[in-house]
C-alpha cells in the first residue's frame, strides 16, 4: 500500500508530477488538492518538517517548493540540495492567462474575442469561436489547439477568453 511522500496517510494515495521532470511523488487527496488549488494550509503542512530530508530528489523539490510558498524561510535555511534538485526546485512554469487575467490550464475551453487571420492557411478564425481542450506549447504566450475548418493551430492568448 503507497502512502503520502510528504504527510505519510495511506488514504486516496496517487501520482503526482513534480514538473518539469517525469519524477513523481506519491500524494494523498488532501495534499494534492492543496497544492493544486495554490490553497496551502500551514498548520496541515508541519509534515514538510519531516519529508525535508526524504533521500528522494522529487519529494525535497516539492517540500522545497511548498516551503518557499508558506514562507517558511526557517526551514528552507535547514535544507540542503544539491545543485541540479536546487535549479529543479527553483524552475516555475510559465502561466499563461486570457485577455481578463483568467489562468489558462491544458484542457480548457476558450472563445476567440477577435476575427484572427491564420498565417499560410488563407483563413480566419472568427469572432466567437469557440475552442475547446487548449494544450500549452512550448511558444511563450500561446496554445495549441484545433480549430474547426483549420486544423491543428497555435492561438495568441490575449485574443482568447476562458468559458
Amino acid at each position: 500500500m503507497s502512502v503520502c511522500d510528504l504527510c505519510g496517510s495511506d488514504v486516496n494515495v496517487t501520482e503526482y508530477k513534480v514538473a518539469p521532470k517525469e519524477e513523481v511523488v506519491n500524494l494523498c487527496e488532501t495534499c494534492k488538492s492543496q497544492i493544486e488549488s495554490g490553497n496551502l494550509d500551514e498548520g496541515y503542512f508541519n509534515c514538510l518538517n519531516d519529508s525535508m530530508w526524504s533521500e528522494n530528489s522529487a519529494v525535497k523539490v516539492l517540500t522545497y517548493r511548498l516551503l518557499k510558498q508558506l514562507g517558511r524561510a526557517d526551514l528552507l535555511d535547514m535544507m540542503y540540495l544539491e545543485p541540479e534538485e536546487q535549479t529543479w526546485a527553483e524552475y516555475e512554469e510559465e502561466v499563461l492567462k486570457d485577455s481578463n487575467g483568467n489562468i489558462l490550464k491544458n484542457g480548457d475551453t476558450v472563445t476567440v474575442i477577435k476575427d484572427l487571420e491564420v498565417k499560410g492557411a488563407g483563413k480566419t478564425v472568427k469572432r466567437g469561436t469557440t475552442v475547446k481542450n487548449i494544450r500549452m506549447c512550448d511558444v511563450p504566450e500561446h496554445v495549441a489547439c484545433k480549430v474547426d475548418g483549420i486544423g491543428s493551430i497555435y492561438l495568441k492568448t490575449e485574443f482568447l477568453k476562458k468559458v
